[in-house]
């Protein structure tokens, strides 16, 4: 079965919480706090997606309410075959694995892609998020000029190993733009490797996989199976 980046990104912390995620949902407990975060990272990135100005969002609903990704791919296409300058949650399917970007912005000899976090940091996850999208937006045919992360700001925070390309403030947020693509490109072998293996253990016949309670419980993401899976 196909995957999605948020597939991705939590099989690589436990291949037994992708299976749980596709097997039994029900199983979750989502602490306040944490849904709360959730919905704040939404509000961030929704306020960002004036950051370029005028913008186009592929985002399009059911009746039901539930996203309508066959609409959303069809819309992205048509935008990218427009040359629309930026392009929020642009949407791309490679063999069914599906991921929608954050920001794409054109430039000379492609689109930069943009992921935004509400937070200051650059994290491996992050860079891992922006592989997954970056591998199938390339084999979708689409160009890439450079991966870059859209992340609040903190002044005294030295952004080590990296390019910090702006700072500025927007919709009352400091944020800063920092150009990851060297370290992203070097991670797009970990999605290559992995994707088709994490997609098998969401088929309905999949085995559980045997992971044992670890560090990974906790890194970098508290498991919203924690309580089940710390059962005595």
């Amino acid at each position: 079965m196909p995957i999605s980046k948020t597939d991705f990104i939590r099989g690589l912390q436990c291949e037994k919480m992708l299976w749980l995620d596709a097997h039994a949902p029900e199983l979750r407990v989502i602490p306040p706090e944490i849904q709360a975060k959730l919905d704040a990272g939404n509000d961030f990135g929704d306020a960002m997606m004036s950051l370029f100005g005028e913008f186009q969002e592929t985002t399009t609903l059911r009746a039901d309410g539930r996203l309508d990704f066959a609409a959303m791919l069809e819309k992205t296409k048509g935008l990218i075959l427009s040359g629309e300058r930026v392009i929020c949650e642009g949407s791309f399917s490679w063999y069914g694995n599906f991921c929608a970007a954050d920001i794409l912005k054109k430039e000379q000899g492609g689109y930069a892609l943009y992921e935004v976090k509400n937070t200051e940091e650059v994290r491996k996850e992050f860079l891992l998020d922006l592989a997954f999208q970056s591998l199938i937006i390339r084999k979708c045919g689409v160009p890439l000029t450079s991966h870059v992360l859209v992340l609040r700001d903190n002044e005294n925070e030295k952004t080590e190993g990296q390019v910090c390309v702006e700072r500025k403030i927007h919709a009352s947020f400091p944020v800063k733009i920092v150009d990851v693509s060297k370290q992203v490109k070097l991670f797009e072998k970990t999605v290559e490797t992995n994707i088709f293996p994490f997609g098998k253990i969401k088929k309905k016949d999949a085995p559980m996989p045997n992971r044992s309670v670890g560090e990974h419980c906790e890194k970098p993401y508290r498991c919203w199976y924690f309580e089940h899976c710390n059962q005595k």
